[in-house]
């Protein structure tokens, strides 16, 4: 007997295998068919419980608990959510309270190097390997954390495996909940590891050691190279919580002559600050060294679905500043007819354009594209593009000042809307950016784009690790 689902057969046998269990997704979701390819390997499997070690044998999730923010980080830990823990740049998380953090109720949730980190309610199955810069952070109730015991298994190894196409389905297979999907630790405990001997395992680790290197070499540079920004122009890049404490738009006023616009925001005196700062030095207005047309360029699009083979990848903005950025496939006919400017050109700057002003949001945060996955994709018209005019300013230099903190505080100055806010192509350009000597401009550029090669080649270090476990594995069923 067999159930025919549109997309997949299902097995009457496997109904049964579930408990009679009645809900799509382990059927429907590859989960079954995954584990029955597994268990036919003709090579030795272990469960993962078997691999791990520490709190709650090494696999576990943390408690509710009420999440109190602090803005000095002197009295805070990063922490890093479902959501955040995806992110390429994580010089931008919040600040957990550090007595909570180090309490007996909450210090097992503090990340170790090698850590593998799943998303365990909402979108399930998510994947990071915790690299050196991230130890000492903390992570949310919502992120499982597999510790593995390096007497067992080689940690890259089992995170290579872990967010294969093997085994992803598997772990999100096991969800349950109505509307915010979840699993816990003993849905994944008894996931089957196949192990293909020390030397195969130890290639796997290898490529993904070099990767978190290479990412914290990203982080570590790109970083760098936003102080050395203000360094080198004597501007202050106020730190955020040098913002917070600022009162001064507290009660301000403004003469008449300089009220373009009736909204407070938009005569923000601390933005003003930094505007002033920055024009008692060597300036330019950013209209000056960009193109116009590609900043004002935006068009609506119908979403027409269309499988890979006639279609582009197309990244709003929430997906943009992931590590792995996943967006829809839409038909690339339509799309690059539409405008051929959903793609854009190497080195441009994105602004998320579109959002709300929590201090956490992204709205406002840049990214700067280059590389050849990037480049292949679409962008969504959410993100304003700013293209720099060729000889004018060095585009590294110019993205390392837009992604500082004194960068994201005054394009939010320029916010436009209620709910919802906007950035407009008519402000932006108002926007004073800080110049140097064009050696040293060039020097801040160079090393952005070092950053970003060393980040693209970490992703295609992790992508190469886990299509060799997937071909040892379809190659030995």
């Amino acid at each position: 007997m067999k159930l025919v689902n549109l997309k997949n057969p299902v097995m009457a046998s496997w109904l049964r295998e579930q408990g009679f269990r009645l809900d799509a997704p382990p059927f429907l979701s590859g989960a079954i068919e995954a584990r029955k390819l597994l268990e036919q390997l003709p090579v030795k499997k272990e469960p993962l419980a078997s691999l791990t070690t520490g709190h709650n044998g090494g696999i576990f999730n943390g408690p509710k608990f009420a999440r109190t923010y602090v803005d000095a980080p002197e009295h805070g830990v990063p922490f890093v959510g479902s959501s955040d823990m995806l992110q390429a740049d994580l010089s931008r998380l919040p600040l957990l309270r550090k007595t909570d953090a180090y309490s007996p109720a909450l210090s097992y949730l503090r990340l170790e190097e090698g850590m593998t980190l799943i998303s365990c309610s909402g979108t399930i199955g998510r994947m990071v390997y915790v690299r050196s810069d991230m130890a000492g952070m903390w992570s949310s109730q919502h992120v499982m954390k597999v510790v593995p015991n390096p007497d067992q298994i080689l940690p890259g190894y089992l995170y290579a495996f872990l967010s294969s196409k093997f085994s992803v389905p598997l772990i999100a297979g096991g969800t349950y909940g109505a509307i915010i999907q979840h699993i816990e630790p003993h849905h994944i405990a008894p996931l089957q590891i196949p192990r293909f001997g020390e030397g195969f395992e130890a290639r796997i680790h290898t490529l993904m050691e070099r990767a978190v290197h290479l990412l914290g070499i990203y982080q570590t540079t790109i970083v760098k190279a936003t102080e050395n920004v203000f360094e080198r122009t004597g501007v202050h890049n106020l730190t955020p919580i040098e913002w917070l404490r600022d009162s001064s738009d507290l009660g301000f006023h403004v003469r008449r002559s300089e009220i373009e616009f009736l909204r407070a925001w938009n005569h923000s005196r601390r933005a003003e600050r930094i505007k002033q700062e920055i024009k008692s030095g060597r300036w330019s207005l950013l209209g000056d060294l960009v193109d116009a047309e590609w900043l004002k360029w935006r068009m609506m699009f119908k979403r027409i679905d269309a499988n890979p083979e006639f279609g582009i990848e197309v990244i709003t903005q929430r997906p943009l500043f992931q590590l792995f950025p996943e967006g829809r496939w839409l038909s690339r006919a339509y799309l690059l007819n539409h405008s051929p400017r959903y793609v854009v050109p190497d080195q441009t700057i994105l602004i998320a354009k579109q959002g709300t002003l929590g201090e956490d949001e992204l709205y406002c945060r840049c990214e700067f594209i280059t590389g050849r996955r990037m480049l292949h994709r679409a962008y969504s018209d959410h993100c304003m593009r700013v293209v720099v005019r060729e000889g004018v300013i060095d585009p590294g230099y110019l993205f390392a000042f837009l992604r500082s903190h004194a960068g994201f505080r005054l394009l939010r100055g320029l916010s436009e809307g209620s709910k919802q806010q906007d950035l407009h192509w008519r402000t932006v350009p108002t926007l004073p950016i800080p110049r140097c000597d064009e050696a040293d401009e060039a020097k801040i550029g160079d090393a952005v784009r070092s950053a970003y090669e060393a980040r693209n080649t970490a992703v295609e270090l992790i992508l190469e690790a886990q299509q060799l476990i997937e071909s040892a594995i379809e190659e030995a069923a």
